[in-house]
């Protein structure tokens, strides 16, 4: 997770600009079910009305507006509003002096609406309820029926003593008391219904003011859907550019410090795992990082914006919400409590896969040349069916996820109609309300559905991390030291003094074992033994792919241990003992080692290497296309490019691992021939199995088991070493070791 993070830094800039962007899209999004409650509630069921002091309100009904209220609030409506013959028009006040007339008035304004209009019934209830013995009838109002509108009844009987206006003023409260029960956006709406009412009857084109209201509240709609698209886009771009390139960069570091690996760490983590934290892991990295970014961020933010909006809507359905994100966690819980361990194996069987798969392809000839095609199939098989049957495991597990969280949040939906759906017809709710709950709802639950799926890919990423992390921090155990010399204008002269050797953590198994002997420029240094004597191993810790357990390799002196590493294998030209090309040409091929390598140079060190015959016969001379492993050359041509490619880079030091096998006896000998006359002040130090290619060596070295068991030449060896003499004789014919007159 540091090491994330510290990624993530190298790139704030982009993380400060995503941010910036996740704020405003998830502004923009808590901002638009606020406006489409608007809509419903304001634009379509209040007409576009939205407070509750009209527009314009007739001289008549101005004066009834004041029934019922008190003398600070007559001094609020009078100073709200201007005379204009028999119209009284509201003064250009701010949204909050309108708020605070809603707040204010509006009990007053909801009564004398009430009032305006009530059916017989009701209006004799009102007329005959408290503790008065007489009933009141119509009669002695003076009048044969009770009116629709009581208000001018109530002036007369305030006027003539039968009801003051303490009454009055108590109704009210009364009636502000129980609105204040069922919320303050029903109160408003009824308010509203007071000004609609009062707009028409003053001549307002209240269709205008809806059809207004509408277009302008959908145009802002519009225009903050459009900032959020936008948004989501730039969000979307900057964080898959900062997920590709922590994965360049993971990428790279992974590269550079297998680059500096010994043979050793190498076969540590394996070439197949290798290249699958390298692809394989750094991918999911990659991906990881791109959601993490759009979901971490992103789902705190909607999720507490929700909460907070949710409250702010007072319908009291909070508990719904609780209850869905209760559900989903518990049931994220057992799910991940199952799949997380089986992440972890999920890597390490690609790495099998991969290996077996790199093994059966690489070695494709030899499997059907011993007919092992069906044997490998199963063993590949079995390895497959592992890694599928681990996939399978967590396919079944997070197909049960979504088909649950799904149901959960519908169900949620469910139960918020139906709660919702009695607090509408109780009259605590209206159906805007429940629609922007619904959305709030659903942006909360989603909110935590996306943390939920990082809880599906963070266990994964984090397995990824920890083997990329493995490579990253592993050190190789071959490395400068800290005062490392230059290699300047080397004469070659490479020493062994007391050397042994053991592979790590090979105990007690020494491969090599006090191995003395000095190879000078000039001179050819052959060195011939059994299979698995360490002929190999022997040459591979002059350019230091391995280091010496005891004892030191010096190159004109120096231990090999005090020289910079691009300086020593600078001067070294080394051909291998598995034939390794590169996809790319001939030239390519040749000038490999050298990137200041002429045409001149190239053409020489292939006529040195005798492959200038078979490269001038092809169609494309050095053009010549070359497939990756040299797939598309025989094996003595392989050969002889690779030989090639070690004189491009003009070394002090050239070592041949077995690097004559592939070749005809006649190339051997022109090859050998060519290379003590173009290559006279190099070091040779050659490893070979035939004693053909070594007999005219200036120096023989005999191993056996690790040990040298002879050194010299060929004619001093076939006279004072056994093991030579037997490796020689079992090879060439006694005429060809010792002479016609000596065999007969």
């Amino acid at each position: 997770m540091k090491r994330w993070m510290n990624a993530l830094g190298r790139y704030k800039g982009s993380v400060i600009l995503f941010i910036i962007f996740l704020i405003v899209e998830a502004l923009c999004d808590i901002t638009l079910p606020g406006y489409t409650s608007k809509m419903i509630d304001t634009g379509i069921q209040n007409s576009g009305i939205e407070h509750v002091a009209p527009e314009k309100i007739t001289k008549e009904e101005y004066e009834y507006a004041q029934l019922f209220m008190d003398d600070e609030e007559k001094q609020l409506w009078d100073n709200s509003y201007t005379e204009n013959g028999d119209i009284y028009e509201l003064k250009s006040l701010s949204k909050k002096e309108l708020d605070n007339l809603d707040d204010k008035l509006s009990g007053a304004l909801i009564m004398n609406n009430q009032i305006s209009s009530v059916d017989e019934s009701t209006f004799e209830k009102m007329m005959n309820q408290g503790d008065s013995q007489t009933k009141i009838t119509p009669e002695m109002l003076g009048i044969k029926e009770f009116p629709a509108d009581l208000r001018p009844i109530i002036i007369n009987m305030v006027q003539a003593g039968r009801m003051n206006s303490d009454n009055l003023i108590s109704m009210k409260n009364e009636l502000n008391s129980k609105l204040d029960e069922i919320g303050a956006t029903i109160k408003n709406s009824m308010g509203i219904a007071y000004a609609k009412k009062m707009d028409k009857m003053a001549g307002v084109d209240v269709d205008a003011v809806q059809q207004r209201f509408l277009w302008t509240n959908g145009g802002i709609m519009i225009v903050i859907a459009a900032i959020m698209a936008v948004a989501m886009i730039i969000d979307a771009l900057l964080a898959a550019k900062v997920g590709a390139a922590i994965g360049r960069d993971l990428r790279e570091q992974t590269y550079e410090n297998v680059m500096k690996f010994s043979n050793s760490e190498i076969e540590k983590f394996s070439t197949a795992s290798l290249i699958t934290r390298t692809t394989n892991d750094i991918q999911q990295i990659q991906q990881s990082t791109t959601l993490v970014l759009r979901m971490a961020l992103y789902s705190p933010i909607l999720a507490a914006a929700g909460i907070v909006q949710v409250i702010l809507t007072g319908s009291g359905m909070g508990w719904i919400i609780g209850l869905a994100v209760a559900l989903i966690f518990g049931v994220l819980a057992i799910l991940m409590g199952l799949a997380v361990p089986k992440f972890k194996s999920v890597q390490k069987l690609i790495d099998n896969v991969n290996r077996i798969s790199r093994e059966i392809l690489t070695g494709m000839l030899v499997i059907r040349a011993f007919n092992r095609e069906k044997k490998e199939e199963v063993r590949f098989e079995k390895s497959n069916k592992d890694l599928f049957k681990t996939q399978l495991f967590i396919g079944k597990i997070m197909s049960f996820l979504m088909p649950i969280l799904m149901f959960i949040m519908f169900g949620m939906s469910v139960l918020i109609i139906w709660v919702g759906g009695h607090k509408i017809d109780e009259g605590t709710l209206q159906i805007g309300q429940m629609t922007s709950f619904i959305t709030y709802s659903m942006l909360i639950v989603m909110s935590f559905l996306m943390l939920t799926m990082l809880a599906l890919i963070v266990p994964r990423a984090m397995v990824a991390a920890d083997r990329i992390d493995e490579v990253i921090t592993t050190e190789s155990s071959i490395k400068n030291a800290d005062n490392a010399v230059e290699l300047n204008n080397p004469k070659g002269v490479v020493e062994f003094k007391n050397v042994n050797f053991a592979y790590d953590g090979a105990e007690g198994d020494i491969v090599l074992k006090d191995i003395s002997f000095k190879a000078e420029p000039g001179k050819t240094t052959a060195i011939i033994g059994s299979t698995g004597c360490g002929k190999t191993t022997l040459i591979q810790l002059i350019p230091r792919l391995y280091d010496v357990t005891d004892g030191e390799i010096t190159i004109d002196g120096i231990n090999v241990k005090d020289i910079d590493i691009k300086s020593l294998r600078k001067a070294i030209g080394y051909v291998p003992q598995k034939r390794i090309l590169f996809s790319g040409t001939i030239a390519t091929n040749i000038a490999y080692g050298n990137d200041d390598a002429t045409m001149e140079d190239i053409e020489k060190a292939a006529k040195i290497a005798q492959a200038e015959e078979f490269i001038e016969s092809k169609e494309d001379k050095y053009d010549s296309p070359i497939s990756q492993g040299g797939t598309n050359v025989s094996g003595g041509q392989n050969q002889r490019l690779q030989i090639a490619r070690a004189l491009a880079k003009h070394p002090k030091i050239l070592l041949f691992d077995d690097s004559f096998s592939a070749l005809d006896m006649k190339t051997d000998k022109l090859l050998r021939e060519t290379l003590s006359k173009e290559v006279k002040d190099a070091t040779l130090i050659i490893v070979a199995q035939r004693v053909g290619t070594i007999i005219n060596a200036d120096q023989i070295i005999v191993l056996d088991e690790g040990s040298i068991v002879g050194m010299g030449t060929h004619e001093e060896l076939l006279k004072n070493c056994e093991t030579y003499r037997e490796i020689a004789e079992s090879q060439l014919s006694k005429e060809e070791l010792y002479g016609k007159e000596v065999a007969e």
